[in-house]
């Protein structure tokens, strides 16, 4: 059968068509040091620049024998460099593998081994990792190292560049379904899956942000995570590398992101909630305002009402905060500005009837399904729920991924097939008000199932988050369902001058008095909830049950 011309596709041409319209323009900045004064130096590469680089380096990488289809393992620093190799392995067609670091070694390793790659480019360390570990990387043939090779051979990407290569390289003719890259999820809620992003799927999704969030020819981004921040050579913005460990969100320097928007006049900027609520608190201490910004779009889990509050202070004019929802596998999918959860949905969000994540993205189809915690072979109608009834969200569309990479289980626990297109379960439940908005309830294998019902984490943790001395909660099941013991885990405010017996009698109080936690008879106390390790802002709620039940025998015992 002839092939369209429609049916090709390859991500890189969104790069090469921003060269032609904007060959001048800042496309990637980033810091490179300091002067005695503190005052902070940047590089940057132009839309010509960097396509022009990704050329050479697909002609480099070629050459050294990373062709089409090849499983490349990708670990280098966010920078110049780690923009011209994504790029360069999209001209080629080869498939960039991407994991956390942050994982830990052993999840990591296996998550890596599991793809069978062929080549491997990454930093000094990662080279480390991969001679202290061979069995991991037995099948791997090309080994390019970014920086100073040590005593592993293998090519660098310094000897990569000088291949004497000055005509664009051919792009790959890669069509709508062929496997682009395999981006792992981060674990935090189950293990580690490497989602198989196509050309198409990418495709749809710089399609869909440049949309959504209606952004223009002059936009500049401050991208804290770094997978994000390889839309922006696509969509056209300028990335600004941030002053930033980007494994640690939660803990970075409130000064130096501020310091970026204000240097380089930053119009839009992605954050976690950690990172939003850390540096809008420090930001609204001190009075700042940040003119430029246009949008912060915050991701990863719940953006709370004070965490959009305080940041918002920073913000001035139209600026809103937008909070779109999705995961590895799908995003972004649904979406909500802070005006509407500022002015209606965060008030409701504090009475427990969960957090609004928005209306569905156009071209994007939203189902919320009866709750089912086997696989669900076909797809039927018969299993949507009513609108208000809670029950488990599910996506279709084309930024939508179709499988996993080599994990049939985890196909069929979230994957439906509908005919030819393919539904992904998220795992999250969640229920459809009357606007068609859709409402997150939490985790579906967070739920707490007891005697008396099912709880659902996130409306329940609501009530318990509307007392000052909380920063944060977390609902908990202990023992086995359906008749688990609900425990509700505080993370305080404030650790200095804390009464813990006179908070635990004043939030048992306010428990009773809803109907959704008056039967929840157990409060304990942790100092820093363990969180997941891509955004710092996810509750590892199954690390918390576990110290909840030690703490309760230990109590009990």
């Amino acid at each position: 059968m002839q092939q369209s011309k429609d049916d090709f596709v390859n991500v890189s041409s969104h790069l090469e068509r921003m060269a032609e319209i904007q060959p001048y323009k800042r496309a990637v900045v980033y810091p490179v040091a300091r002067d005695n004064n503190g005052h902070i130096g940047y590089a940057h590469l132009t839309f010509h620049q960097l396509a022009a680089e990704s050329d050479r380096i697909a002609h480099g990488l070629d050459k050294a024998g990373i062709s089409k289809g090849i499983r490349t393992v990708l670990m280098v620093k966010p920078g110049a460099d780690f923009f011209s190799l994504v790029f360069a392995l999209f001209k080629i067609g080869a498939v960039p593998v991407v994991v956390d670091p942050g994982m830990g070694i052993k999840r990591m390793l296996s998550c890596l081994e599991s793809t069978r790659p062929e080549a491997f480019i990454g930093i000094p360390l990662a080279h480390v990792f991969r001679t202290l570990f061979p069995h991991f990387f037995k099948t791997v043939k090309v080994c390019i190292t970014v920086g100073r090779r040590l005593f592993w051979g293998g090519h660098t990407l310094d000897i990569i560049k000088r291949i004497n290569f000055t005509e664009p390289y051919p792009a790959a003719e890669t069509r709508k379904d062929d496997t682009a890259a395999v981006l792992f999820t981060t674990g935090s809620t189950g293990p580690a899956k490497g989602a198989i992003y196509t050309h198409g799927n990418f495709d749809a999704q710089v399609r869909q942000i440049k949309e959504h969030f209606s952004i223009g020819a002059d936009e500049i981004d401050l991208p804290t995570f770094p997978l994000f921040a390889l839309f922006d050579p696509a969509i056209g913005m300028t990335a600004v590398i941030p002053d930033m460990d980007p494994t640690k969100p939660a803990l970075v320097n409130p000064e130096k992101i501020i310091e970026a928007v204000i240097n380089q006049g930053v119009t839009n900027m992605f954050a976690s909630p950690a990172l939003l609520n850390r540096v809008g608190r420090y930001g609204k201490s001190r009075g700042i305002i940040l003119p430029s910004l246009k949008r912060v779009v915050s991701a990863g889990a719940p953006v709370s009402l004070s965490n959009i509050k305080c940041f918002s202070s920073m913000l001035t004019g139209e600026a809103e905060i937008h909070t779109p929802y999705g995961a590895t596998e799908a995003v972004p999918i649904i979406s909500i500005g802070s005006r509407e959860i500022l002015s209606e949905t965060g008030r409701l969000s504090e009475q427990g009837l969960g957090i609004c994540v928005g209306t569905p993205l156009n071209g994007i189809d939203v189902k919320i399904i009866k709750i089912i915690d086997d696989p669900v072979n076909g797809w039927s109608d018969d299993i949507i729920t009513a609108d208000g009834e809670a029950g488990e969200i599910t996506v279709k569309g084309e930024l939508v991924t179709k499988n996993y990479f080599e994990n049939p289980e985890a196909d069929a626990l979230s994957k439906i097939k509908d005919g030819n297109s393919t539904w992904h379960r998220m795992g999250d439940l969640g229920r459809k008000d009357e606007k068609g908005r859709i409402w997150f309830l939490g985790r579906k294998s967070h739920r707490v199932i007891t005697s008396n019902g099912t709880l659902f984490t996130i409306p329940c943790e609501a009530i318990f988050n509307n007392h000052p001395e909380v920063f944060r909660s977390a609902l908990v099941g202990i023992g086995k369902k359906p008749n688990q013991v609900p425990v509700i885990c505080i993370e305080p405010e404030h650790e200095v001058n804390f009464d813990k017996e006179k908070i635990e009698k004043e939030l048992l109080v306010i428990a009773g008095k809803h109907e959704l936690t008056k039967n929840i008879k157990t409060i304990l106390f942790h100092k820093s909830f363990p969180v997941d390790i891509r955004h710092n802002s996810k509750i590892f709620r199954e690390k918390l049950a576990a110290w909840a039940e030690k703490q309760i025998k230990r109590r009990d015992g």
